[in-house]
């Protein structure tokens, strides 16, 4: 079974329609989605910018680590949960998209940065935690700045096509 087969199977399950078809339900997952979209950005961005050496460099960077990741999270769970709910309910269409298989693929970029800054790049944070950050832990927020911006670019455009 090809995959539009499958994601048109999943469209038609009883929760894509039960999403698909309410008046309120999808919005009110869209709605979730979006904030908590916005809490994980806002609290990369925070700890990007610190990363970077743009923002926040009077508190050492441990402190900003420790303070926002549970943040950053716990919005992405909500919104993996909310965006697999919203995908269940037009999966045959979001499956037609190349756009939405680019932003699977920048989803997956931030990902592996964001793993390879965790195990690799986090662990030495003492050596640089109150002055500026490792060309490592900087490349990092670098690169977490540019893919996250790149899925909200690309999650846009999707909505454009729906």
């Amino acid at each position: 079974m090809a995959l539009h087969d499958l994601s048109v199977a999943l469209q038609d399950s009883a929760l894509g329609q039960t999403i698909g078809g309410s008046a309120w339900l999808f919005p009110t997952l869209e709605t979730i989605h979006l904030f908590c979209l916005t809490t994980v950005l806002g609290s990369i961005a925070i700890v990007d910018l610190r990363l970077l050496g743009l923002a926040g460099g009077g508190e050492p960077a441990s402190v900003v680590l420790r303070r926002y990741t549970p943040f950053t999270w716990w919005a992405f769970l909500g919104a993996a949960i909310s965006g697999g709910l919203l995908f269940v309910s037009r999966a045959g269409a979001y499956t037609d998209l190349p756009v939405f298989y680019m932003k699977l693929g920048y989803m997956a970029l931030a990902a592996l940065n964001m793993a390879y800054f965790h195990f690799f790049i986090e662990p030495t944070v003492a050596a640089w935690d109150r002055g500026p950050p490792a060309t490592a832990a900087r490349i990092a927020g670098g690169l977490s700045l540019l893919f996250w911006a790149s899925v909200v670019v690309c999650a846009r455009q999707v909505g454009f096509h729906m």
